[in-house]
């Protein structure tokens, strides 16, 4: 019950700020795994719900940008299947550690944003650096499937300070994009070890409703308020790779 609660809370947290926040996740699924593997395939099926939740809400609100999601999907998808491949051979815990580095530069970073000059909102979408959600995709895709992770929480202030999209269609695009890289990641895992299945359908039953309740509330943000929560999860989630680094 305790851990359904947690996946609900953390689900409402993330689908709010376009969010999967696997890595706050993670710790408290591998304490309940029958092993560490079945842990993290399960820990994926789970992020994969609440993202395709959540992404459900923010489809209908139309905040997905489907160009940006089509540049960006594959390579974080082929990034992931071969970050899993390599995930027995890069070492994870030093992975981890430059993981919650970088989120912490993120968090503190986002802090101080601020929108962009930009004229009426007239419904045209910003200029994109598409090569910027290339790269960032596959570099993001392979660290995350060598962790066991989505790693929306790389991805978002990527969207935001490198390919310049707007924060509510940068949450809705992260969590489109991070459905399948958890999807194909959890398809990964099986070879090696079948996820803990009793364990991800509690997770999973929990976190849909948290996604989706926390995705409505995305609207009701402002840009600025929007950025700062999404800096807040961060600092929240880079203390938590750093501890599960150093565990």
């Amino acid at each position: 019950m305790l851990f359904m609660l947690w996946c609900f809370t953390v689900a409402v947290a993330g689908g709010l700020v376009g969010l999967v926040l696997g890595n706050i996740r993670l710790p408290f699924t591998l304490v309940l795994a029958s092993s560490a593997a079945a842990g993290t395939g399960a820990n994926l099926i789970i992020s994969s719900a609440a993202a395709g939740a959540a992404s459900i809400a923010h489809i209908r609100a139309g905040r997905v940008n489907w160009r940006l999601f089509a540049w960006m999907a594959p390579p974080s998808i082929v990034g992931a299947v071969v970050g899993g491949y390599l995930s027995g051979v890069l070492p994870r815990d030093a992975l981890l550690a430059v993981i919650s580095v970088v989120l912490l530069f993120s968090a503190f970073d986002l802090a101080r944003w601020t929108p962009p000059q930009r004229g009426p909102d007239d419904g045209t979408p910003p200029e994109l650096d598409i090569p910027a959600a290339v790269g960032a995709g596959a570099a993001i895709g392979l660290l995350g499937g060598v962790v066991g992770l989505i790693l929306g929480t790389l991805r978002v202030p990527a969207l935001l300070k490198f390919v310049g999209e707007r924060p509510s269609r940068a949450a809705g695009t992260n969590l489109a994009v991070g459905f399948w890289v958890g999807v194909f990641g959890a398809l990964g895992h099986l070879p090696s070890e079948p996820p803990d299945w009793k364990l991800a359908g509690l997770g999973a039953a929990a976190s849909i409703p948290g996604a989706l309740v926390g995705a409505r509330l995305t609207g009701r943000l402002s840009e600025v308020q929007l950025v700062r929560a999404i800096a807040a999860i961060l600092l929240v989630a880079a203390v938590a790779t750093a501890i599960e680094a150093v565990a």
